[in-house]
């Protein structure tokens, strides 16, 4: 979209070079690391989008040599998706109407506020940088899934797929740190299943899922009589992965006893069941994971430290989804093509609006929360498309203002669209202040307008009057949240 420059893309078509001058300044402070080119004539725009693609254009309807429609068609002719911003002088807005229909994404009329273009730039330049994105989602099509079900593009990822490259074909303990639902035991069963002991088993341990009193017999076994109820022998797991691989899975749960008989393991590679005063030699591989930080746990004495060493020789670390955001497109795509056939559906797409939703939401679960969603909304949609309306509250941003909200009177449904949990999301900072709070006073702002017309029943002049504004400041308002398609 954007090789010539090296990033994306904005065309601005104006015969005023005074308009130009203004929407370009205003676009350099709403879309930091655009390209900003101009155009003075529809004629001089189509080609230029002849030779190059843009993201985002902004074009004047009234011009020389071609007019903003023609050029729009043109537009559209060389690049289908192409997202436009038609320009309409004042009383113009049934050109404005038309162009939509031909195409064009938005419309704003001159003389602007700055406040009305700033908003329909900013949602023009997220649905450009969602395209973007779902481009370059494409082009990596064959490299997406490195290894088994481990689905990736982020640099934070290609940095996970180049360290279990490393570890493959060697015998190095293995430390897999990362927030719960981040896929770490994906990342132990893919070097186990594409390492030399591929052969042989992966045993799995959970030592939160398993009792304190029980955990110790579990992992090394016992011999029979060994406690009330041994009534026969048993063997460990460790036992059992012998030749494979031990995963042991929450480590940092592990109690300080426990820890130093895993210890002997990887030291010496031998046990001793329960009971017992046999020693067991072991052959295995051992890859522990853990959401918590041990080295805080080390200082504190809640972890051996010489433990720590041993398992921490090459340590691979899984970034949460919200920090690998650039990876959630292909991970919807890659649950809705494992769930078609189990959940028997037939979902091909994720409408526009879904889409954004899903790459805003701050996923506390992490990829395990994705999958479960993926299921739940593929079961919920009604034909081949995951639409807004079949995502759940948590996403759709059904969180209230405040307690008091739930008390609003009728009219302030618009309130139910704010995510706010996205909005006040603080282990995010990727997106500016500014556009937090303009989120929220959009949000707002589409209450009172939406209640005052209720109050007014519908009256233009008289909704204008009671929220002290002008007629046409309410109108261009109305067209920029849809309530005209409610009003009707």
């Amino acid at each position: 979209m954007a090789d010539e420059w090296g990033m994306p893309a904005i065309l601005i078509v104006d015969d005023e070079e005074n308009i130009r001058f203004t929407l370009r300044e205003l676009l350099r402070r709403e879309a930091a690391g655009y390209h900003v080119e101009e155009a003075s004539n529809g004629l001089e725009a189509v080609e230029k989008v002849k030779r190059q693609r843009y993201d985002l254009v902004i074009m004047d309807v009234r011009m020389p040599k071609l007019d903003g429609m023609e050029a729009l068609k043109q537009m559209r002719d060389a690049h289908p998706d192409i997202i436009v911003v038609m320009i309409t002088a004042h009383g113009t807005q049934r050109l404005a109407a038309e162009a939509v229909v031909a195409g064009a994404y938005d419309y704003f009329t001159k003389p602007f506020e700055l406040n009305e273009a700033r908003v329909v730039f900013r949602r023009a330049i997220e649905k450009a940088r969602l395209l973007l994105l779902i481009e370059q989602m494409r082009k990596v099509e064959t490299s997406r899934i490195f290894f088994d079900d481990i689905v990736g593009q982020s640099a934070s990822m290609q940095e996970v797929f180049n360290l279990v490259q490393r570890v493959l074909d060697n015998e190095v303990t293995v430390l897999i740190t990362g927030e719960s639902g981040t896929g770490k035991e994906l990342v132990a069963t893919a070097i186990h299943n594409n390492g030399p002991r591929r052969d042989k088993p992966i045993v799995k341990v959970n030592t939160v899922a398993i009792p304190e009193s029980l955990l110790e017999s579990e992992m090394f076994g016992y011999e029979r009589g060994a406690f009330t109820g041994a009534v026969s022998q048993k063997i460990g797991k460790v036992e059992a992965a012998t030749g494979g691989t031990l995963f042991l899975d929450e480590i940092g749960d592990m109690s300080l006893p426990l820890q130093a008989k895993l210890l002997r393991v990887l030291q010496e590679r031998e046990i001793e069941r329960v009971g017992s005063t046999k020693t067991i030699k072991v052959d295995l591989r051992v890859i522990a994971a853990t959401n918590r930080d041990l080295a805080k746990m080390v200082e504190k004495g809640e972890f051996r430290e010489d433990l720590y060493y041993r398992l921490n020789v090459l340590p691979i670390h899984l970034p949460p989804l919200r920090k690998r955001r650039d990876d959630i497109p292909i991970l919807i795509d890659h649950f809705i093509e494992e769930y078609n056939p189990k959940l028997k559906r037939n979902v091909t797409s994720v409408e526009d609006l879904a889409l954004q939703k899903l790459l805003n939401y701050s996923w506390p679960g992490n990829i395990r929360e994705l999958e479960n969603t993926m299921q739940r909304v593929m079961l919920m949609s009604q034909g081949n498309t995951i639409r807004l309306a079949d995502l759940p509250a948590t996403l759709k941003g059904t969180q209230q203002l405040a307690s008091s909200a739930r008390e609003m009177p009728p009219g302030g449904e618009a309130l139910e669209d704010l995510d706010l949990r996205s909005v006040l999301n603080t282990d995010d900072f990727g997106q500016p202040l500014a556009d937090r709070l303009q989120i929220i006073t959009d949000h707002i702002e589409k209450y009172l307008i939406r209640a005052a017309l209720k109050k007014t029943k519908g009256h233009r002049q008289d909704t204008a009057d009671l929220l002290s504004m002008s007629r046409k400041s309410l109108h261009n308002k109305m067209v920029r949240y849809g309530l005209f398609s409610e009003e009707e």
